[in-house]
């Protein structure tokens, strides 16, 4: 039976867009009426009832790929057909909940999802000591590549470092140094900075407190370096002293 529907009239009946029913004809799942003498396609009741099957399909989420198959299956497949299509669902939605479930523990944890328990607690020691988030940042993505590259290292330095910041000089010193960031690498005030810095690992850190691993010490060495040329100053001047 011909009625003559134009493709957007079609697409209302079946509650579809344009877009869609062009789709579907790619797809191969509605068949594509021949033009009129006017130009354009006509479609009838059978090409109505096709699109209103494929969209009830979609609207369950059966993927596009499995719908021309049910359109054609008996009642055997098509109930064999959709229970997989259901199984498949399902593993979907368990995945989806497991990701939100784990966006919202990044959401709760903080530091302590990218790095030790050790770090987090010291990285929470700096904010205490007002470090600015710019060097926390900073400290935590070193800390993060640290745990890759150096695990046993890491851990070691980590332990150290907590026991460096509930030293008062320590915080004032890294206070100073967090403030020097942005200072050019011809600062006057750097010269007394870098001698500040050696003074104190002079006399509070341990030969083998520094990171033995050879990784580790280039990590740490190009993450000051990049970050800030009054840092890389420092460094360097502290070695010259």
């Amino acid at each position: 039976m011909t009625i003559g529907l134009t493709i957007g009239q079609v697409a209302a009946y079946a509650g579809a867009t344009i877009k869609a029913v062009r789709v579907y004809h790619e797809r191969g799942l509605l068949p594509e009426p021949p033009r009129d003498a006017s130009g354009y396609r006509r479609y009838d009741a059978e090409h109505a009832v096709q699109l209103v099957k494929i969209r009830t399909l979609v609207q369950a989420g059966v993927p596009l790929a499995r719908i021309g198959e049910l359109l054609t299956a008996g009642p055997e497949q098509f109930a064999a057909a959709t229970a997989e299509i259901d199984r498949s669902l399902r593993r979907k939605t368990e995945e989806l909940q497991r990701t939100r479930r784990r966006i919202a523990e990044l959401g709760r944890g903080g530091d302590q999802l990218f790095v030790s328990a050790d770090v987090a607690r010291y990285l929470g020691e700096l904010r205490a000591a007002g470090i600015s988030d710019r060097t926390i940042r900073l400290e935590r993505d070193l800390w993060i590549l640290l745990q890759s590259a150096a695990p046993v290292q890491a851990r070691a330095w980590a332990a150290d470092k907590l026991a460096a910041i509930a030293d008062p000089e320590f915080r004032a010193l890294y206070r100073d140094y967090d403030a020097a960031y942005d200072w050019s690498p011809d600062d006057p005030r750097l010269p007394a900075l870098a001698s500040r810095t050696r003074a104190w690992f002079t006399t509070h850190v341990r030969d083998d407190a520094a990171p033995s691993d050879p990784t580790a010490a280039r990590l740490a060495a190009a993450t000051a370096e990049a970050s800030s040329p009054a840092w890389n100053a420092i460094a360097v001047l502290a070695a010259q002293q």
